[in-house]
């Protein structure tokens, strides 16, 4: 099992930082794709928050606290994304300047908190079921793709070397590891906290979704630009669908 969370979150977060590195070679490129890349990550992200981790949780936890007790941990996972924005002037994306000016030093740390999270999501998702560990980490990697994007251009624009940004990035990366196999090791412990983390994590994911991807979205004047957004958006909802049902048809 450990083999397989540590492959996944390697595709989850690691191989992420590709949207950062064809940043550094093909700036045009990867700008005239990260609005695509954001609406598929949207869908994938509401798609997993709601046709996978949400109903996971539901059987999880309707033996311990009922059905019900998914909403209050969701809710805490809406709330601490919250702060971690309010207090890193950490952003997903940052097309526009929004009138914050993110360090460079905020920028690691929000993403390291952020991939430590996400590590531990993977992990909690295969530990209950290696299908929702595969779709969960598909989500992660879709929305880390067009967030290495976005950090990667911050951070060059700063002043900072492209050897320098790929290694801060990189070792914020790292920290999915942490979280993964922090998770695992205290997986008997947190056995009855399953459900509590992947509701957690659907928040969360749902969160992302709404609150950073989506409004990046509406900013779209271009109505060809808004009907491809619309369709990868789709699509990653279509993907998740695809996915489950093959998974389950295994």
């Amino acid at each position: 099992m450990i083999v397989k969370i540590l492959l996944f979150t390697t595709f989850g977060s690691i191989l992420s930082l590709v949207g950062g590195v064809i940043l550094l070679f093909k700036k045009n490129l990867s700008a005239q794709f990260s609005l695509v890349l954001t609406s598929f990550a949207a869908g994938v992200l509401l798609a997993t928050a709601f046709l996978d981790l949400f109903p996971d949780a539901v059987e999880q936890l309707k033996n311990q606290t009922g059905a019900g007790g998914v909403f209050l941990p969701a809710l805490s996972g809406i709330v601490l994304f919250f702060l971690f924005e309010r207090t890193f002037i950490w952003f997903h994306h940052h097309h526009e300047d929004h009138g914050a000016k993110p360090t460079i030093w905020t920028i690691a740390l929000g993403d390291g908190v952020h991939n430590f999270i996400d590590g531990v999501a993977i992990s909690a998702a295969f530990l209950s079921n290696p299908g929702l560990g595969l779709i969960t980490a598909i989500a992660v990697a879709a929305h880390e793709i067009p967030q290495e994007i976005a950090d990667f251009s911050v951070l060059l624009a700063q002043g900072v070397s492209k050897t320098k940004t790929l290694l801060f990035n990189l070792g914020s990366a790292l920290t999915a590891y942490v979280g993964a196999i922090t998770m695992y090791l205290f997986s008997r412990q947190l056995e009855m906290y399953l459900g509590v983390i992947i509701a957690f994590t659907a928040g969360q994911f749902a969160y992302i979704a709404l609150s950073d991807l989506i409004p990046e979205l509406h900013h779209t004047p271009n109505r060809n630009d808004t009907l491809v957004q619309s369709l990868t958006f789709l699509g990653g909802i279509g993907i998740v669908i695809i996915t489950k049902n093959f998974i389950h048809g295994v």
